[in-house]
């Protein structure tokens, strides 16, 4: 893989994550407190209490890793679907069956839920601290904090494994692996058959689906 579409992977995954990441904010925020009534009073809440940084909170990890995860997923299904291969012709060059890639993708969401987990974790942890902006004159309500616990994605890391050890950067890894084991697999499958279906006779897939091969962007 070439650094510039490394580069590029990365800026696109990172601008992608801070689009939707004010959406995300929330979205977990409703989903773990009881103090908003709907949407928008989540919106109209943090905004009044803690301004557009309110929005953003826990951001930094995500964007970084963004390519970390994507080259874990990618990679794992390059190099596992290699092998079913192997182990089906006696060569990487033979035509992978559908289950061969659905095996691969599956294999591929176990490694990424395995570096996205912690991830996740310290995002979420993140966008529940809610503390006021220094500019809010008005009460502190319930769950709203005067001072953050975690000051940022490092301190929240340090903190959560003197609190919890390793295993609490792990919590709900399971119900992870429940929902992107199968999701990947079928999101693999899904592509090489449209793939197949788009590929005019002739001409050769996208290479994330041969055996030996992977372009780039999808590395990234």
């Amino acid at each position: 893989m070439h650094l510039i579409d490394f580069l590029a992977g990365w800026f696109a995954g990172g601008l992608a994550t801070a689009v939707g990441y004010p959406l995300d904010t929330i979205k977990v925020r409703i989903q773990t407190q009881n103090m908003y009534s709907s949407v928008w009073h989540c919106i109209r809440s943090t905004y009044q209490r803690e301004k557009v940084y309110g929005f953003y909170k826990g951001m930094a990890l995500p964007v970084l890793s963004v390519s970390v995860c994507s080259s874990v997923c990618f990679g794992t299904y390059r190099n596992c679907l290699h092998f079913l291969c192997q182990l089906r012709h006696g060569n990487s060059d033979g035509k992978p069956s559908r289950l061969d890639v659905f095996i691969a993708g599956c294999a591929a969401g176990t490694a990424e839920a395995v570096v996205f987990a912690p991830i996740d974790l310290i995002k979420i942890r993140q966008q529940n601290q809610t503390h006021p902006h220094q500019s809010y004159q008005g009460p502190l309500s319930h769950g709203l904090l005067s001072n953050p616990k975690y000051r940022g994605p490092i301190h929240c890391l340090i903190t959560v494994l003197k609190e919890e050890g390793i295993c609490g950067l792990y919590r709900g890894i399971t119900a992870l692996w429940l929902r992107d084991i199968p999701c990947f697999g079928l999101y693999f499958v899904t592509y090489s058959v449209f793939t197949e279906w788009l590929t005019p006779q002739g001409q050769h897939k996208p290479a994330v689906m041969l055996a030996g091969r992977v372009s780039g962007k999808h590395n990234s």
